[in-house]
């Protein structure tokens, strides 16, 4: 029974050996993200068009929730920009942005979104986010990064701005150009410059001056905050609000309220798909960090438990007033690197926010949204690569064309067409590589027992014998193309008596396929030429054999390529064979 419960609640299990020295590495790496955390979080509810404290909010419960269901030791969870800037579209579309609808349609994602992911843990169903190709997801990242860059130029123009795509962006703040502040600039492109400075060149600085290893990461990752103060008390110094610098401005001081998200047929309905969406992009993306982070420690976790985790976490998010929250990639290689040891370290990092919330909110009131602007801009172009399309189109012109039409759909179209056309893609582009699976034909190699393709090695072969080697489990979308290939191969060797079918490589054939091995059986009967099976699986043989194919097969089932060869070849005729 234990053991079950620590399945669903893996804190039972590091629970029991956590001590001191595991509480002091998870209070230091708290210390380091909380630090990251508070000007990430403000930064990307502004992204999602929402008040800067649901970022805050957002970053709060979530954690808690998922130190307790998730199985990760250094996943931290909270807002993300991509997971934000598809908030944003979704929201945007069914209420307008500073509305209560929009927060309450906010909350409604954020609770859906939880719904359908702790529904795909408990039902084991992980395995869907493998439908997105990893070629795809690097598009659609790339192409997100892109548009959230753009999408905070009005912020550090100063101008208004609007648009969902990247042309709709450009014709926006092109038009509104004339109404740049160039106070708003400065500070812009000055915490542009600082944050780009600091993520390269602070830390081998301080190094030089002789801080210890530690001290100087600590002081790299608190770069923003430090942008974050100068800028707002500049701004509070000279009065820059009065001159048309835009500010935060008030921020509601407390903990997270609780909230309760719509439960209104048509909104559901509005917002079902990319609740769908964002939990599929939120969970791929987490989990793949995840794993990542696990492997460095010789650690696991369980795909189908981080369902549950991130679904718990999104729940948390719903009803005290945050939005749609997964595993970053930048915070949770920070809690990484700071010596983060179990997900406690996530609980204390939303300790340390929520001081924040109460103590320290009232202390951003002039802080400008340009700089909040800038921290986005270095946060995401760190996730766009271009080296995708070069790697692709070295290696498959299929995944470049998947990874080269994600791109330019969400870039043109939004986000939520991108990521729909990506799983689209993904899904059609297996499709694709396995409607034409690789059948090779063999023959044995000389002095040996083994069989390689005719094409790249110098085999025997016999003219009387076809041995096609199937590269690929069997099922209705490729069962058509075995059965055309057999039949035009035996169509251009009239000396054809035999076909052997050799299934190492087949690890699963379904009724379509059976039905086109029948059909391939039925057609080299009637052409009196024999069909055999060779190197078949257990559990395939098991279903083959719970049919009428085996016994209506006109050939035999061979154990090994070898013992077919033998059967249809006898070592007499080895000098005869031809090469």
């Amino acid at each position: 029974m234990l053991n079950h419960l620590r399945g669903y609640f893996p804190i039972l299990d590091w629970g029991r050996t956590y001590d001191r020295n595991a509480f002091s590495n998870d209070m230091i790496a708290a210390v380091i993200v909380t630090i990251m955390l508070i000007p990430q979080s403000l930064a990307y509810a502004l992204l999602a068009g929402l008040p800067p404290e649901a970022g805050i909010y957002a970053s709060i419960a979530p954690i808690i929730l998922y130190a307790i269901f998730g199985t990760s030791r250094a996943l931290a969870v909270g807002p993300v920009a991509v997971v934000s800037l598809l908030t944003a579209s979704a929201v945007g579309q069914v209420a307008d942005a500073g509305t209560a609808g929009y927060a309450i349609a906010a909350l409604t994602l954020a609770f859906l979104s939880g719904v359908f992911l702790v529904l795909l843990g408990v039902l084991r169903l992980g395995f869907l986010a493998n439908f997105l190709s990893h070629p795809v997801i690097a598009g659609f990242i790339t192409a997100s990064g892109i548009l959230i860059a753009f999408s905070q130029l009005k912020h550090l123009l100063g101008v208004s701005a609007h648009g969902h795509t990247l042309p709709e962006l450009l014709m926006s703040i092109g038009a509104h150009l004339g109404e740049t502040n160039v106070i708003t600039v400065i500070i812009g492109v000055s915490a542009t410059a600082f944050l780009f400075w600091v993520r390269k060149g602070l830390k081998p600085a301080l190094r030089r001056l002789g801080a210890s290893p530690k001290l100087a990461d600590v002081l790299t990752k608190a770069g923003p905050v430090a942008a974050v103060a100068v800028t707002t008390i500049s701004v509070w110094l000279f009065g820059l609000n009065d001159k048309g610098v835009k500010i935060v401005g008030e921020v509601p001081q407390g903990l997270p309220p609780l909230t309760l998200p719509s439960l209104s047929p048509d909104l559901i309905g509005q917002l079902l798909m990319p609740a769908i969406l964002i939990s599929i992009i939120g969970f791929v993306e987490s989990v793949s960090v995840a794993q990542t982070l696990a492997a460095k420690k010789r650690q696991r976790i369980d795909p189908d438990q981080e369902l549950i985790g991130l679904g718990a976490a999104n729940i948390g998010a719903a009803f005290t007033g945050g939005y749609p929250v997964t595993g970053g990639f930048a915070r949770s290689v920070v809690n990484y690197d700071a010596g983060a040891e179990t997900p406690a370290a996530g609980a204390f990092t939303a300790v340390g926010l929520a001081i924040a919330a109460v103590a320290l909110t009232p202390l951003v009131y002039f802080l400008p949204t340009a700089t909040l602007a800038a921290t986005i801009v270095v946060a995401v172009l760190s996730l766009v690569d271009f080296s995708i399309l070069k790697k692709t189109w070295g290696y498959s012109k299929a995944d470049f064309t998947a990874v080269a039409a994600t791109i330019l759909l969400t870039l043109t179209m939004g986000v939520e067409v991108g990521v729909a056309s990506g799983v689209g893609i993904s899904i059609l582009l297996h499709l694709y590589k396995t409607s034409r699976p690789h059948v090779a034909e063999i023959g044995l190699v000389p002095g040996t027992q083994h069989f390689r393709n005719i094409h790249r090695h110098n085999v025997e072969t016999d003219p009387t014998v076809l041995s096609l080697r199937v590269d690929e489990s069997l099922y209705f979308v490729n069962a058509r193309f075995l059965e055309d290939l057999v039949q035009a191969r035996v169509s251009e060797g009239c000396a054809i008596k035999n076909v052997i079918l050799m299934f190492s490589a087949v690890n699963e054939v379904d009724f379509s396929a059976l039905e086109s091995l029948e059909a391939i059986n039925q057609r080299l009967t009637e052409l009196g030429i024999g069909l055999h099976l060779s190197e078949v699986k257990g559990p395939v043989m098991d279903r083959l054999k719970s049919t009428h194919f085996v016994h209506e097969l006109n050939g035999r089932v061979f154990l090994s390529q070898y013992d077919a060869w033998r059967a249809m070849v006898p070592p007499a005729d080895t000098d005869n064979a031809a090469e």
